[in-house]
């Protein structure tokens, strides 16, 4: 029996934990999608390129000797989409155990430039899909009274720096809600993770200048992993950037602006 039709192996007495990945076909979400099929989860994985997304799922699919991730190709500023598309999701797997946001887009700008499309594209990526995603996801949670919402910000968003204002305030965006989500949701059982990782070796990484060692996307994820079992509110990854961040935090204003970082 070929791969393309071969059932789902059942397991009715020991379910397998589900995972949702929203930006799955590369880099952290990549990394993550790997990481919880070794750990036993059954995933749907999102993404907009789905050559790397089918791949990547066959890939899981054929280690693990069985269907153990299914592809939804999906661009994330379709947002008329995503209800319909969630319920199918649902449908699919019966029960969501982990929800990860993790599409993001980061545009080079320039020293005096002021591109509203590029400002509007990273928005809508970076902060609005999240926020349209994980309102579909959130009244299940609530509903279940478990669960974990996992959101992949940025310490970009920790402060506004001169290098590029649309990502920033997308990241700072995204964290201030999950933060939110993370209070409302702490109530009804459900954990709720904000991940800001530092420079990763990623295909955004390719738009910026890393001056600080990045790390791979195995070890974002297995950082990831860590904390969503130990249920942490907010992580650094690799950790020492919260050292670097809470630095930052505190530099005066008159100082920051005048810093080319």
């Amino acid at each position: 029996m070929t791969m393309e039709t071969k059932l789902p192996v059942e397991h009715p007495l020991n379910p397998l934990p589900t995972a949702v990945i929203v930006g799955a076909s590369s880099g952290i979400g990549e990394a993550l999608a790997r990481k919880f099929a070794d750990e036993g989860y059954k995933l749907a994985l999102l993404a907009r390129r789905e050559d790397l997304l089918n791949a990547l799922c066959e890939e899981i699919n054929q280690k693990a000797g069985e269907i153990r991730a299914t592809a939804y190709p999906h661009d994330v500023t379709n947002f008329d989409q995503i209800p319909a598309l969630f319920q199918k999701i649902l449908q699919d797997l019966q029960t969501i155990d982990i929800f990860v946001y993790n599409s993001g887009v980061m545009y080079t700008i320039k020293e005096s430039e002021y591109d509203f499309s590029k400002d509007l594209h990273t928005m809508q990526v970076n902060a609005l899909a999240p926020m349209a995603w994980l309102d579909q996801a959130a009244p299940v949670f609530e509903q279940m009274g478990s669960g974990h919402i996992v959101g992949i910000s940025s310490v970009a968003g920790d402060r506004g720096r001169v290098g590029n204002p649309p990502y920033h305030t997308s990241k700072a965006a995204f964290s201030v809600f999950l933060e939110s989500l993370r209070n409302r949701m702490s109530r009804r059982g459900v954990h709720v993770l904000t991940v800001k990782p530092g420079y990763v070796k990623t295909a955004l990484l390719e738009l910026a200048v890393a001056k600080l060692p990045p790390i791979t996307p195995e070890k974002a994820a297995n950082d990831i992993y860590r904390a969503i079992r130990r249920k942490r509110q907010t992580i650094y990854t690799p950790w020492w950037w919260g050292t670097i961040m809470l630095i930052v935090q505190h530099i005066p204003s008159f100082i920051f602006r005048r810093m080319s970082f």
